[in-house]
């Protein structure tokens, strides 16, 4: 699939010159620091120094004294308390965080992480009731409620309060509970309004701390989990995310908890540095596997074991859950890309919507990730669960899914999300409609250009300025993510080396050696699933090429290569 590359403007000048003077940088790295806000020596330090003690006072969250207070009081009076999460990696993550926190100064707590196949998402009926049934007065929801209007009502009926920590976008009404922990209120000042599920419940933690004048250092001892729960939610790493994903993953890579251990010892990730793509790519997907699979309380079990024994039998039995998981997503994904690639009035729509009533609702996320991915537009897969359709929505870039949704909110039961990811649930018998009426709302919506693969690219840069300095600075952009992803950048009229060659089993690799004219830097190159452009590559035609830059160790030595991104072949001579 053709790629569209998105070159971004170069910044300020004098802010430029100013930034590379001031800290010894070249003018390509100072121009990456501009464009993510940063102008000036102060706000680099603490960009490339980031401090706990620069997180926001909790307190400026909406509701957050109330939510002290009633924790406060459930303390004095004994009162039995739940901690309540989603099956996700957010919601198990901010559940494992706040059991481990309070468990540590209180004894009558518990924590209840409902089933994804027969609650679904969110608070549930069934979770109340378990209150209600084992004389629990309080409980705290992490990663879910902001939306449970209803449910609220039937637990103020139950004689139980709760406090609802949620990120996700409210309703028009909020619900009637002791206190509503979420920056995405309306009439929230709170300064950040993208921490995770799992960083509402840390800042929750952090206040209910500062009050009790309990040290913060137990807290801190659990920010790892914070970490994994940013980098698996997809939330933005700047601000607040930026300095608990700092800290998180540093304490990911010298001292993690029992559980997180357990999982990066049986993903084999012992021995090496530990990123944000490493949380996203392997150990989420485990700790989500156990609510795809089985059921994540498994999870959370895991997470907040005191045991390594028990930790990695543990950690066994989430592995085991991983490959069912992909053996499923595999399956299932191959049958709906097939049902797209044969059908030419599919692949005519500016959008995707699938249902299989035998597709595994644990996967479905997945392979909506994956359908997106192969055919580029918005993408909703539904499958059947309790007599109604369920499913998950991934969206392309640029193009908000949740308003796309809302747009069809009378067809459906109930949905929730953001901009680039929802999930939904309505009667089988409204699925047609609803594709149409999503399918109209795309095509009425969405730009033509978003519906073409983007590759957005910070800077051009000269091949010869890739040296051990210029990557020593790159590197202390670490954690990237969204809102601070890997910088990409493009050399233009590029030339093969004449020992650049395919690799790989099936030879659709490229390895390349590529240089720039009146320059001797040769740089070497890996380039997936390329190998087909070979003969353009040897052609001694120049060429252009994006990329991010790597370290690659091979028998002990380091050096710096190009990751390729995408090669055009733009000059005819």
């Amino acid at each position: 699939m053709e790629k569209r590359w998105s070159i971004k403007p170069e910044s300020d000048d004098e802010t430029i010159n100013h930034l590379s003077e001031v800290l010894n940088i070249n003018r390509v790295l100072a121009n990456l620091l501009v464009q993510r806000g940063v102008t000036n020596y102060d706000e680099a330090k603490a960009f490339f120094r980031p401090k706990l003690t620069d997180l926001h006072n909790p307190f400026l969250m909406k509701d957050m004294e109330e939510a002290v207070h009633r924790i406060v009081k459930a303390f004095d009076n004994r009162e039995r308390i739940l901690i309540y999460g989603d099956y996700d990696v957010d919601g198990t993550t901010s559940v494992a965080l706040v059991y481990s926190f309070l468990s540590l100064h209180y004894n009558h707590i518990d924590y209840y992480i409902p089933n994804r196949y027969e609650e679904g998402y969110g608070i549930s009926y069934k979770g109340i009731d378990y209150a209600a049934d084992n004389g629990i007065t309080l409980v705290i929801a992490l990663d879910c409620g902001i939306k449970a209007v209803e449910k609220m009502e039937y637990a103020r009926e139950k004689g139980i309060d709760f406090i609802i920590c949620d990120h996700h976008t409210p309703g028009d009404v909020l619900p009637k509970a002791a206190a509503c922990l979420d920056p995405k209120r309306p009439d929230c000042n709170y300064p950040d309004k993208n921490l995770s599920g799992c960083g509402v419940g840390f800042k929750l933690m952090q206040g209910f701390c500062r009050f009790k004048d309990y040290k913060e250092s137990q807290l801190y001892d659990l920010i790892d989990l914070v970490a994994v729960s940013i980098a698996s939610d997809i939330v933005p790493i700047t601000g607040e995310n930026r300095i608990l994903a700092y800290y998180g993953l540093e304490k990911l890579n010298s001292n993690p908890g029992i559980g997180l251990s357990s999982i990066i010892k049986i993903a084999g990730m012992e021995g090496r540095e530990i990123t944000i793509s490493d949380i996203v790519f392997k150990i989420g997907p485990r700790i989500n596997a156990a609510g795809r699979i089985d059921a994540g309380s498994d999870a959370v079990d895991l997470l907040v074991s005191r045991d390594s024994g028990n930790a990695g039998l543990m950690s066994k039995d989430i592995d085991e859950c991983n490959e069912t998981r992909k053996d499923l997503d595999r399956s299932i994904t191959i049958e709906a890309h097939d049902l797209i690639a044969t059908n030419p009035e599919q692949l005519d729509k500016k959008s995707t919507v699938l249902y299989n009533k035998d597709w595994h609702k644990g996967v479905i996320g997945i392979v909506a990730s994956r359908l997106t991915e192969a055919f580029y537009r918005p993408t909703v897969i539904l499958t059947e669960s309790k007599g109604f359709a369920t499913g998950s929505a991934r969206s392309v870039e640029g193009f908000d899914l949740y308003k796309a949704i809302e747009s069809c909110s009378d067809l459906l039961e109930n949905f929730g999300g953001h901009m680039y990811a929802a999930g939904l649930t309505l009667k089988i018998e409204n699925i047609p409609a609803f594709q149409e009426r999503f399918e109209k709302y795309v095509e009425d919506n969405i730009l033509p250009e978003q519906l073409i693969p983007q590759i957005e690219i910070d800077a051009h840069l000269h091949l010869k300025d890739i040296t051990p300095k210029f990557y020593r600075i790159l590197k202390q952009f670490r954690p990237f993510g969204p809102g601070n992803m890997k910088p990409v950048f493009a050399s233009n009229r590029v030339f093969d080396y004449g020992t650049s060659k395919c690799v790989g089993k099936d030879r659709d690799h490229l390895k390349l050696e590529i240089i720039e004219e009146h320059s001797a830097a040769i740089k070497q190159g890996i380039a997936f699933s390329m190998g087909h452009v070979i003969d353009n590559i040897k052609s001694n035609k120049p060429f252009d090429v994006c990329y991010t830059v790597e370290e690659n160790v091979y028998n002990g030595i380091t050096t710096l290569q190009v990751m390729l991104k995408d090669i055009k072949f733009p000059y005819s001579e």
